[in-house]
């Protein structure tokens, strides 16, 4: 059984061009770092000195401390991008859909359905075989596309 590595989180506070790191729950933790980039190795090598244990024995979780206004914007970001994600994946499905209408039911070849899709012939390709299910798939394009 694996035991389970111990997680400590530093905050960066920006002060001028510097970033303050203060590590929870270990007083006296303290360090700067000019990029937020190197604050988790900052943060490391300061918790491993003051515990006195192994720089990789522990995980780091960096939180910047971010006024309301930039939260906001940041959590705005986020939805942004998982609308995004979920945008995307509904692409390919639909792509591949079409793909397999076009070369499984309407009789296309590899290359004319690229050029129709806009896509490389190569890419017809791996949308037509990578699915197993792609004659009930086409079905149902052809029925949706029907009605």
């Amino acid at each position: 059984m694996q035991k389970k590595r111990k997680v400590y989180t530093a905050r960066a506070q920006r002060e001028g061009k510097w970033w303050a790191i203060s590590v929870e729950g270990l007083p006296g933790a303290l360090s700067q770092v000019r990029r937020l980039d190197q604050a988790e190795a900052m943060a490391r090598e300061v918790i491993a000195l003051v515990l006195d244990v192994p720089e990789d024995s522990f995980d780091v979780v960096v939180a910047p401390d971010l006024n309301e206004e930039h939260r906001d914007a940041l959590a705005e970001l986020n939805r942004a991008k998982e609308q995004y994600a979920e945008s995307m994946a509904a692409l390919a499905e639909r792509q591949q859909e079409v793909t397999l209408l076009l070369v499984r039911e309407a009789g296309l070849t590899v290359r004319d359905a690229a050029t129709v899709l806009g896509v490389s012939f190569q890419r017809v390709s791996q949308l037509t075989s990578r699915s197993e299910k792609g004659r009930t798939k086409a079905a149902a394009v052809k029925g949706r596309i029907a009605s």
